[in-house]
């Protein structure tokens, strides 16, 4: 139990921290409860969160997260061109939020297939367009490289920052309140509030890729993702994943987290178990 409460702190932390900031900073009310809701889901996950063993399991829940990422391409809805959203009744779920963080870990896992498995998420990144999913596939790229030494993420970290690159100049749109651009709002009206926000996300990234009890590979990779949504958000108009307004990362991260403490390695990995 300590070690999955490790991991509900990494997610804890930043998300609870958004919402006291949802709370007390004008959000509608809607906001909060959703992401009180979302985060009690993604705190089952995270500390229930059944076993996905086996090669042939893990790849099989690799393909449906895929899927996933590439249903909005079919389904819609499409704004200015670009869809990123998985409609779920009245609400839209980012795909990439959603379902990169889990996939992330399960390609982790995946010594053979890692590279083919970021790859696929980086092409529905760029199809839809998305940024933020494709800077985040990037430094989970960089993570897992700097965790096992594989040559062969190196060259899908340099066509995930050119197809981020791409992607952002064709994918922005206008930044919501109490989604996107947060940080930046927030560091010129109220610097303490952004530097807290700030610091949660940081302790997030740190016990991600230190304390929670997974694999090196799979810490590295994970931090990655979070640090490459959370610099998109800076850099752009991109959601500020966990403190801003979002099921979609909450649950991403929960499943992903869950998935990091629970799931076993396919093979033995050239980095640290601990």
């Amino acid at each position: 139990m300590r070690e999955r409460l490790i991991g509900l702190a990494a997610l804890a932390v930043p998300v609870l921290s958004g919402i006291i900031y949802l709370r007390f900073y004008g959000a509608p009310s809607a906001y909060v409860v959703i992401n009180t809701v979302a985060f009690g889901l993604a705190a089952i996950a995270v500390l229930g969160l059944p076993v996905i063993d086996g090669p042939k399991a893990q790849r099989v829940a690799a393909i449906i997260l895929l899927a996933l990422l590439f249903l909005p391409l079919v389904t819609g809805p499409y704004v200015n061109g670009i869809a990123r959203w998985l409609p779920l009744g009245p609400f839209a779920v980012h795909s990439g939020a959603l379902a990169l963080p889990p996939l992330v870990v399960l390609a982790a896992r995946d010594e053979d297939f890692a590279p083919s498995i970021l790859l696929g998420a980086l092409l529905a990144a760029s199809l839809q367009p998305d940024a933020a999913t494709g800077l985040a596939v990037m430094l989970a790229a960089v993570g897992l490289y700097n965790a096992t030494g594989d040559w062969r993420l190196v060259p899908v970290a340099g066509i995930a920052l050119l197809a981020s690159m791409v992607a952002g100049l064709r994918g922005e749109l206008p930044a919501q309140p109490f989604v996107e651009r947060i940080l930046i709002h927030l560091a010129i009206d109220t610097p303490l509030a952004a530097f807290g926000l700030v610091i949660a996300l940081l302790v997030s990234f740190f016990l991600l890729a230190y304390a929670i009890p997974a694999p090196k590979p799979v810490r590295h990779a994970l931090a990655g993702a979070l640090f490459g949504f959370s610099l998109a958000a800076l850099v752009s108009n991109y959601p500020t994943i966990l403190v801003g307004y979002g099921a979609a990362p909450i649950l991403g991260f929960g499943l992903a987290i869950g998935l990091a403490i629970t799931g076993r390695p396919r093979r033995a990995t050239n980095g640290p178990a601990s």
